[in-house]
């Protein structure tokens, strides 16, 4: 996939009806999603339990846009190869996750993916600006990870335009992952995120059955981001 900066709209299938994935993937793929964003999380690392990679195996061949994948697990380093192997294009770490983050991140080119790392709030960009050159996104996480339809946190659009700004000219991608909605997108937007994950706010009032609320949500959100560029 080449590079750009264009906004990107993300929906979290850990908002979507778990019963009907792949239905739920096909119908905001034509509805405009950019990515799909999957959110596997451990129990441990986070206080949630939602999916592994046979579960990933199973969705990707609905997937025909881009599958970006946010391990929230500890250690994460022992499942790379898995998540890999079930289709991910995208991987993303946690910082926080295990004690060698740059040797996770050769992991998981390694496997073929693309490599992101993932920013607690209280993480401070630091634990990154060493090993740019070994990173295609980074995601600064505006709310505590772990369980979806949290509030937006306003302190961290000056962490993405920092972030921003230590990126410079590098193709690296900066998503943004909580609370985003058409009223906090284009805050993240103009501070120069451009991979927007969206969870509640793309498919609340919508189903596979009336996947045109989902079509809205997306432009709602896409149309305020890029307004604000």
């Amino acid at each position: 996939m080449s590079f750009d900066r264009s906004i990107k709209i993300a929906p979290s299938i850990l908002s979507a009806d778990f019963a009907a994935l792949g239905a739920e993937i096909h119908a905001v793929e034509a509805q405009g999603a950019d990515w799909i964003h999957v959110d596997p999380m451990d129990g441990h690392f986070v206080p949630n339990l939602t999916i592994g990679p046979n579960v990933v195996a199973a969705i990707r061949p609905h997937v025909k846009t881009f599958m970006d994948v946010h391990l929230m697990i500890s250690p994460a380093d022992p499942y790379i190869g898995d998540f890999a192997k079930a289709g991910s294009d995208l991987i993303t770490v946690h910082a926080e996750a295990g004690p060698h983050l740059h040797r996770s991140l050769q992991s998981v080119r390694a496997e073929g993916c693309k490599a992101g790392v993932a920013l607690n709030m209280t993480t401070p960009l630091d634990h990154v600006s060493d090993i740019l050159d070994d990173i295609d996104m980074i995601l600064i996480m505006t709310i505590n990870p772990g369980f979806g339809g949290q509030k937006f946190t306003h302190a961290m659009v000056d962490k993405v335009a920092r972030c921003r700004a230590m990126v410079g000219d590098r193709p690296i991608h900066i998503q943004v992952d909580g609370g985003i909605d058409p009223n906090t997108a284009p805050l993240v937007a103009s501070a120069g995120a451009d991979v927007l994950v969206a969870g509640s706010a793309v498919f609340r009032g919508g189903s596979v059955d009336a996947p045109q609320v989902y079509g809205d949500n997306i432009r709602a959100i896409r149309e305020a981001a890029e307004g604000a560029l």
